[in-house]
């Protein structure tokens, strides 16, 4: 199976209720770090991958229709050529407003996690320079990969899509109907600070 689409945002944009929204309008599965996470045999190629094994991009994404999120929206440069007929989606918040997602609950479990093995430590590590903690550092990183995204991917090729945009432009470039149902809200940081236990002080 091809990927039909290929997300390049960041974690913390959006990218969960993306991933339920594909898969609502037929092109997942998704892939996405909750997958790598709770997929036995996602978790076991990705961490081989993150350690240096030469897995195929076709092994990673076996079975998955689309991908988003990190690890796989780290690659997108790579992933735009493998599948060239792939559409990006480029899912956006402001810098601002992601920064304190991101502090509040993938940060907290960068810090606080012992496994440092993980593909969420090591595509947070390698996002990031090793230097996470750092605002000024996380936000021109953030701001650079859509700076990059923009001037690298062909305008006809490329939705943004900011929080709240919800499903008309989102059919619109994919070329489906509108579903009958609200678009997904999903994966509020409460979630993920429970999902992970983290300490919320």
């Amino acid at each position: 199976m091809s990927l039909k689409v290929i997300g390049a945002g960041f974690g913390r944009t959006g990218t969960n209720s993306m991933q339920i929204a594909l898969n609502s309008l037929g092109f997942g599965p998704c892939h996405h770090m909750s997958e790598v996470s709770d997929n036995p045999l996602m978790k076991t190629r990705w961490r081989a991958f993150m350690k240096g094994t030469d897995f195929g991009w076709g092994e990673l994404f076996e079975g998955y229709a689309s991908c988003m999120d990190w690890p796989s929206a780290y690659y997108w440069r790579d992933l735009m050529q493998i599948f060239p007929e792939a559409r990006l989606i480029l899912t956006w918040r402001d810098p601002e407003s992601w920064w304190r997602s991101f502090e509040n609950t993938l940060l907290k479990y960068y810090e606080q996690t012992d496994d440092r093995d993980s593909v969420g430590y090591q595509i947070i590590d390698k996002v990031f320079d090793g230097q996470p903690e750092g605002q000024d550092l996380a936000l021109a990183l953030y701001e650079a990969n859509v700076e990059a995204v923009r001037a690298t991917v062909p305008a006809d090729r490329l939705l943004v899509h900011a929080l709240g945009d919800g499903w008309e432009p989102l059919c619109a470039y994919l070329g489906v109907p509108v579903p009958d149902q609200p678009y997904p809200r999903t994966n509020s940081t409460a979630k993920i600070q429970a999902r992970f236990e983290l300490n919320r002080e």
